[in-house]
């Protein structure tokens, strides 16, 4: 009724029709998807600084500084080989096996450590929300720009394992590039789904540990995913070699290890390219819809 009231006699306009007038909106209104894609576009160079802070920044306080960026994937790395490589022997049944791990480490880590931090990308940033009006969706899309900057100086000790270890360059390597942007792509979309459950759910990072574990035993990373089909049924089988992570892990290695294809190998390479691009498409588009949705709700309370 409020609005429907007259606000000023002299025009006779009620508050809705003065606020239409003089582009009045109301404080924190969601703007049409549209819009809001063009104003997260204006501030693409906010998120790219920010991100090179976070990561100038992130090990700061460390001795080695940066260099944990890299170390960390590859203490990673040389634990589980020495579980699985040398105590389970699945080196015997995996031709180069350390750049094999590796490579799934280094590309697991990517979209896991996204994730974990996607879940706090609203509750962390609190003070910065409260005080700017900016696009929400900044700030998952920064924490998976931080990731990928990770991720890049990570792949160059990857890329001197795999010739070390006695890979060829051959011109597969290059797909490694459109692999990564459709994995950035849908780490994004999984980051602002993260982003707006975490908002809610405070405890959801209490729980990211358990779930990542479980996701990183079922994308093959440290075994070959042959044995998914060797000892399991074969829908079982299929719904797990279609698993986003694993689809990436082994563009990756189709990419990288030419030892590696096709014997050990999930599928196809039309397949996992297949599969790549549309959880790509279906991750981006949907979890930035899901995020831009709640876009007024964060920072509130």
């Amino acid at each position: 009724m409020a609005n429907t009231a007259v606000a000023d006699p002299e025009s006779g306009l009620t508050r809705a029709q003065l606020a239409q007038r003089y582009g009045l909106r109301v404080a924190g209104e969601r703007p049409p998807l549209a819009e809001y894609a063009r104003k997260l576009w204006a501030y693409r160079h906010f998120m790219t600084a920010y991100s090179r802070a976070k990561v100038a920044s992130s090990f700061s306080n460390t001795q080695l500084g940066q260099l944990w960026q890299v170390l960390t994937p590859l203490t990673n790395a040389a634990v589980y080989y020495l579980i699985f490589g040398v105590i389970i022997s699945q080196n015997r049944h995996v031709p180069n096996f350390i750049a094999y791990l590796c490579t799934g480490v280094f590309i697991f880590t990517f979209t896991q450590s996204a994730a974990l931090q996607g879940t706090s990308a609203i509750t962390g940033n609190l003070g910065l929300i409260r005080a700017l009006q900016f696009p929400r969706a900044a700030l998952p899309i920064t924490v998976t720009l931080v990731q990928l900057q990770q991720l890049l100086m990570s792949m160059v000790v990857l890329a001197g394992i795999v010739l070390f270890t006695g890979e060829p360059i051959t011109f597969r390597w290059l797909l490694i590039v459109p692999m990564l942007v459709l994995q950035s792509i849908f780490n994004v979309g999984l980051t602002m789904i993260m982003a707006r459950i975490g908002s809610k759910v405070t405890d959801l990072k209490q729980v990211m540990p358990f779930v990542l574990r479980t996701w990183l035993y079922g994308s093959g990373v440290l075994y070959s995913v042959k044995l998914f089909e060797d000892r399991l049924p074969g829908w079982a089988a299929t719904a797990l070699e279609s698993n986003p992570i694993l689809v990436y892990i082994e563009l990756a290695r189709y990419a990288l290890l030419d030892s590696a294809y096709p014997e050990h190998i999930a599928s196809s390479p039309l397949r996992l390219w297949t599969l790549a691009v549309a959880w790509a498409v279906v991750f981006g588009i949907g979890g930035f819809v899901y995020f831009w949705r709640g876009e007024k709700e964060y920072g509130r309370g």
